[in-house]
């Protein structure tokens, strides 16, 4: 098993994301890591409305988002990380995750499985299976919903 010293989890405030929240930070607790809470927003209903699914929370303007990463660092502290950071970025929740990793150089992707066996999901792609397939470090998705 090789080290994560950088782990990212992506967080939409939604009590499914925080389970993938805990899941991360007790990783980065165990490797001594650093953990980076993500979260996306879309800067206006425009944007948000171009997305064909709807397998996350929509996040309109990053003052929601930064209360998300609030609530997701203060959830994450419970597991004894030493050394927690926040990312906030526009866009898609995938296209703001693969900025995130490719930003900070992670080792580890953590997200949920929200998505990934609905109909949508399927057809148009999911999330998890969508960052899957574009990262190019390791990607863990944790059951956070049935």
């Amino acid at each position: 098993m090789s080290d994560y010293n950088k782990i990212v989890v992506g967080t939409d405030g939604s009590k499914s994301s925080l389970l993938a929240v805990e899941r991360a930070a007790k990783m980065a607790a165990a490797f001594d890591a650093t953990l980076i809470i993500g979260c996306a927003y879309y800067e206006n209903k425009e944007e948000a409305s171009k997305t064909l699914r709807q397998d996350s929370v929509t996040i309109l303007g990053d003052d929601k988002a930064k209360a998300n990463l609030s609530a997701g660092r203060e959830h994450a502290e419970k597991f004894g990380v030493k050394s927690i950071e926040t990312a906030v970025r526009p866009g898609t929740p995938v296209q703001a995750l693969m900025a995130i990793v490719n930003e900070f150089g992670a080792d580890l992707l953590v997200v949920g499985n929200r998505g990934i066996n609905s109909l949508t999901g399927r057809l148009l792609g999911s999330v998890p299976a969508d960052v899957a397939r574009q990262s190019d470090c390791d990607v863990m998705i944790v059951h956070t919903v049935n």
